[in-house]
């Protein structure tokens, strides 16, 4: 196993960066670590309802989505229906693509997505599983 692929592991590591390795390596590491991934495009998105769609998109939310940030911050803390065969994934990442630093959203806005990231992220560590988000 790599270095990229034990670190994935690592739960008191999980959080929100900046992917700073090759993308088909972080696509072989969450393979190998049997987590389940979400990829986004972001290069399109220029508003929070195209980015709450995008997302929605990418981890493949229930048809009930409310298209919220509440609704997102709630979608992300289940993930229920991205389970393989009726067992959960041992971890999470979702990837941001295109987005650069703002993601596509206003600041008031990448302000709250933020923090639903980070909240998502401690919420799943409460739960010993790691939740990663990487902007690329």
């Amino acid at each position: 196993m790599n270095t990229l692929s034990v670190r994935l592991q690592d739960l008191n590591e999980a959080g929100v960066y900046r992917l700073n390795c090759p993308l088909d390596d972080l696509r072989v590491a969450v393979a190998q670590v049997g987590f389940a991934l979400f990829e986004t495009e972001l290069g399109a998105v220029h508003n929070k309802g195209g980015f709450l769609t995008a997302v929605a998109q990418a981890i493949h939310a229930p048809s009930g989505f409310g298209n919220n940030w509440d609704a997102l911050a709630d979608a992300l803390g289940d993930l229920s229906w991205s389970d393989v065969s009726g067992q959960p994934a041992p971890g999470y990442v979702l990837l941001l693509r295109n987005g650069g630093e703002a993601m596509g959203l206003p600041a008031a806005d990448l302000n709250v997505a933020t923090k639903i990231l980070a909240d998502t992220v401690s919420f799943w560590k409460t739960q010993g599983k790691p939740f990663w988000a990487f902007r690329c």
